[in-house]
C-alpha cells in the first residue's frame, strides 16, 4: 500500500499554486465524481423541505440567489460527501449506501455552516454573504434545524439506518463540545494556568473537525454492514484527518498567501485565535512577549515572526505529519477495497496539501 506524501509545503512561496500533478488531477477528478454521484440525491432530499427553507439550503448550496434565481455559486469541493463515497467503495458497500451517508453528511455540515457563521458573526462565505446575513438570523437558524432533520430521515430511511444514525449522533456530539470548547477558548488568558494548552487543541480540533470527518469516511460503511473493526478504523482515519486539516489550516492562517488562501494575512493572528502554532510558542521561553504582542494586537508581523522563531511552525507541521501517518496506519490495518483506497489516498494528499 502506497504510503501518503508527508511533505506539507509551508513557506508563502511554497503555498503558491502548484504546476498540475497527476496527484491533483486525480483529487479533482475523485471530487467531481462523487459530487456527480450525490447531487442528484441531494436536490431530491432539498427538494422536499419547505420551499422557503428549501431556498435558503438551495442558497447555500450555491444554487440560487435570494429568491431563488438559479447560481452557479461555488458550493464547496465536496469533501466530507466524496469521503463518504469512498468510504463505502472501500469497505465494499453497495453505491446506495455511499450515496445517502453522502447527503445526510453534506446536509450536516451545511447546517454546522449555517449556524457556525452566526455564531462567528461571518458576513461572507465563499465570496457571498452568508445565509444569516441575506435571510436573517431566525431564517438560518430554522434552515440550519431543517438541514438537521433531514440528514436524519435521510440515514433512517435506509435499511441499516438506526446503526447509521447513532453514528452520525456521536459525531454530532462530539462536533458540539468541540465547538463549545472552540468558543470557550477565546476568553481564556494568553498566559497563567487557565491558558490553552497544546493538548486541549488537539482534542477540540478532533472534536470540531475531525468528528464529522470521520463520521463521513466510515458512514458508508455502516449503511453498508461492513465489519466493525472496518468502520472504526476509517472513522478513525478521518477523525487524524481532520486534526492534520485543522493544524495545516493554522498554518495557512498565519502564513498563507492570500492569493492562494483567499484570507488576509496574518488574518488568524489579527482575530487573536487559538491556533496550534500560537499556543506551541506561548509555552517557550519567549511566551511572554509574545503574549503581550497578541493581547495588544497592534503588529501581526511581529508576532509571526516570533511564533516562528519559538517554533510553533515547525511544532505544529511535525503535529500534522504525526496525524497524517496516523491516517496510514488507521487506513493499512483494514481490509478495504484497493481501488477505492487509492482515491481516498488522493483525496487525503489532496485535503493536507491544499490550495484554498
Amino acid at each position: 500500500m502506497t504510503a501518503l506524501p508527508l511533505e506539507i509545503r509551508t513557506t508563502p512561496r511554497d503555498l503558491a499554486p502548484e504546476a498540475p500533478t497527476t496527484r491533483s488531477a486525480d483529487a479533482h477528478q475523485v471530487l467531481d465524481r462523487c459530487r456527480s454521484l450525490v447531487r442528484p440525491a441531494l436536490a431530491e432530499a432539498v427538494g422536499r423541505l419547505h420551499p422557503w427553507i428549501g431556498e435558503m439550503a438551495a442558497y447555500s448550496f450555491g444554487w440560487c440567489e435570494v429568491g431563488g434565481a438559479p447560481a452557479a455559486a461555488s458550493g464547496g469541493k465536496g469533501v466530507r460527501q466524496a469521503l463518504a463515497v469512498l468510504g463505502a467503495e472501500a469497505a465494499g458497500a453497495p453505491g446506495r449506501a455511499g450515496v445517502a451517508a453522502a447527503v445526510a453528511v453534506e446536509l450536516v455540515h451545511t447546517f454546522s455552516l449555517l449556524h457556525d457563521d452566526i455564531m462567528d458573526g461571518d458576513a461572507d462565505r465563499r465570496r457571498r454573504p452568508t445565509v444569516w446575513k441575506a435571510y436573517g438570523t431566525g431564517p438560518a437558524v430554522l434552515a440550519g434545524d431543517a438541514l438537521f432533520a433531514l440528514a436524519v430521515e435521510t440515514l433512517a430511511a435506509q435499511p441499516g439506518g438506526g446503526g447509521a444514525v447513532r453514528t452520525l449522533s456521536g459525531a454530532l456530539g462530539d462536533l458540539v463540545r468541540g465547538q463549545a470548547d472552540d468558543l470557550l477558548f477565546a476568553e481564556r488568558p494568553w498566559t497563567g494556568p487557565r491558558r490553552v494548552r497544546p493538548d486541549e487543541y488537539r482534542t477540540m480540533a478532533e472534536q470540531k473537525t475531525g468528528a464529522l470527518l470521520g463520521c463521513a469516511a466510515a458512514l458508508g460503511a455502516v449503511l453498508g454492514g461492513a465489519a466493525p473493526e472496518t468502520v472504526t478504523a476509517l472513522d478513525r482515519a478521518g477523525r487524524d484527518l481532520g486534526v492534520a486539516f485543522q493544524i495545516v489550516d493554522d498554518v495557512l492562517g498565519i502564513w498563507g498567501d492570500p492569493r492562494v488562501t483567499g484570507k488576509p494575512v496574518h488574518g488568524d493572528l489579527r482575530e487573536r485565535k487559538r491556533t496550534f502554532p500560537v499556543l506551541v510558542a506561548l509555552d517557550s521561553p519567549s511566551g511572554g512577549a509574545l503574549a503581550a504582542l497578541l493581547e495588544s494586537g497592534e503588529d501581526p508581523a511581529a508576532a509571526a515572526a516570533l511564533i516562528e522563531e519559538a517554533g510553533g511552525r515547525s511544532a505544529a507541521l511535525a503535529e500534522a505529519r504525526r496525524h497524517i501517518a496516523a491516517v496510514e496506519t488507521a487506513l493499512a490495518g483494514a481490509p478495504l477495497a484497493a481501488g477505492a483506497v487509492s482515491e481516498l489516498r488522493s483525496l487525503l494528499a489532496f485535503l493536507v496539501r491544499r490550495d484554498v
